[in-house]
C-alpha cells in the first residue's frame, strides 16, 4: 500500500511539473507574439517624437540624440488640416456606424420573427452569400456606375451609405443569432398583451437585450470605417471632405518622404479609435457570445 501511494504521488508530481512546463511555454509563446504584434506600434510611437535625422540614424532608439520633439505633430496637423479631416472622419464614422446598427437590428428582427416568409429566407441567404464577395471585385463597376452614370461620388452621404451597404450583411448575421437565441418570444407576447405595438415592442423590449451585440457591431464597424482608405479614396476627390487616412498621403512625396510627419500623422489617426476600442473592448466577448447559436 505504501508503494502504491508513493507511486501515485510521484505520478501526480510529474503531472504537475508537465502542467507547469506547458503553462510556462504557452506564456513564453504569447509573450513573443505580443512583442511581434506590438513592435510596429512601438516604432510609430517612439519615432513620432524624433527629428528626421534621429529617425534615419537611430530608428530603434527610444530617445534620439536631439531628444523629444513635438514639431512633427504641429507640422503634421497644419499640413494635413487635421481638425477638418478629423471632423470628416468622425461624421462619416459615427453616421455609418449608427445607421448600420439600427438598420441591421431591425432587419434581423423581421427575418427571425418571420421565418416562413420567402422574402426573409431570400434576404438572409443573399446577405450571407454577399459576405464572401471581396470588395476589390466590385470596386471598378461601383465607381463606374455611381460616378460615370449617376454622378453621386465625391459626397460624404454617398460614402456613408456605401459603408452601411457593405457592412450590413455581417451585422444582420450577428443580430440574427443574438435575437434567435437570447430574446424569448414570450417577452414580446407579454408586451403585445399589454397593448404595445410591434414598433414599441422592438425598441422597449427587444433592442435593450441586444446591447452587447450592438456594441460589438459598433466597435468592429467604427474601426473599419475610421481606418478605411480604399473606399474613401475611390469616392472622395475634394480635399475639403477628405478623411484622415486619405489626408496622410500628403506626406508621401515622389522623391522624398518626411518619416517624422508620417509617424506623427499615423499616431494622431489611430489614437481616437484606439481609445474607443480600449473603452468598449469588454463588450466584444459578450456580444460574440450573445450571437452564438446554442446546440
Amino acid at each position: 500500500m505504501a508503494t502504491q501511494s508513493t507511486t501515485r504521488k510521484s505520478d501526480n508530481d510529474k503531472a504537475i511539473i508537465r502542467q507547469r512546463i506547458g503553462h510556462g511555454l504557452m506564456i513564453a509563446v504569447l509573450a513573443i507574439l505580443l512583442v511581434i504584434f506590438i513592435w510596429p506600434f512601438f516604432m510609430v510611437l517612439t519615432n513620432a517624437f524624433k527629428s528626421m535625422s534621429d529617425i534615419t540614424g537611430e530608428p530603434l532608439s527610444i530617445v534620439g540624440s536631439h531628444g523629444f520633439t513635438l514639431n512633427n505633430f504641429t507640422s503634421a496637423m497644419r499640413k494635413m488640416h487635421f481638425w477638418r479631416v478629423f471632423g470628416n472622419s468622425a461624421l462619416i464614422t459615427v453616421s455609418a456606424t449608427v445607421l448600420t446598427v439600427l438598420v441591421s437590428a431591425m432587419a434581423a428582427y423581421v427575418i427571425v420573427r418571420n421565418p416562413r416568409w420567402t422574402a426573409s429566407k431570400l434576404t438572409f441567404a443573399a446577405m450571407v452569400a454577399s459576405m464572401v464577395i471581396p470588395f476589390q471585385v466590385i470596386m471598378v463597376p461601383l465607381v463606374s456606375v455611381y460616378g460615370g452614370y449617376l454622378g453621386v461620388l465625391n459626397s460624404r452621404l454617398t460614402l456613408i451609405l456605401m459603408h452601411v451597404g457593405f457592412s450590413v450583411s455581417l451585422a444582420v448575421f450577428m443580430f440574427h443569432g443574438a435575437i434567435k437565441t437570447n430574446v424569448p418570444i414570450e417577452l414580446e407576447e407579454a408586451a403585445e398583451i399589454d397593448g404595445a405595438s410591434k414598433w414599441r415592442t422592438f425598441w422597449t423590449v427587444v433592442f435593450p437585450l441586444l446591447k452587447p451585440t450592438a456594441a460589438t457591431v459598433a466597435i468592429i464597424d467604427a474601426m473599419a470605417f475610421w481606418n478605411d482608405y480604399l473606399l474613401p479614396s475611390l469616392v472622395l476627390t475634394d480635399k475639403k471632405i477628405y478623411t484622415i487616412p486619405i489626408a496622410t498621403q500628403v506626406f508621401y512625396g515622389t522623391y522624398s518622404t518626411d518619416i517624422g510627419l508620417v509617424m506623427a500623422a499615423l499616431l494622431l489617426a489611430m489614437l481616437p479609435i484606439l481609445i474607443l476600442y480600449l473603452a468598449l473592448q469588454r463588450f466584444i466577448v459578450a456580444g460574440v457570445t450573445a450571437g452564438a447559436v446554442k446546440g
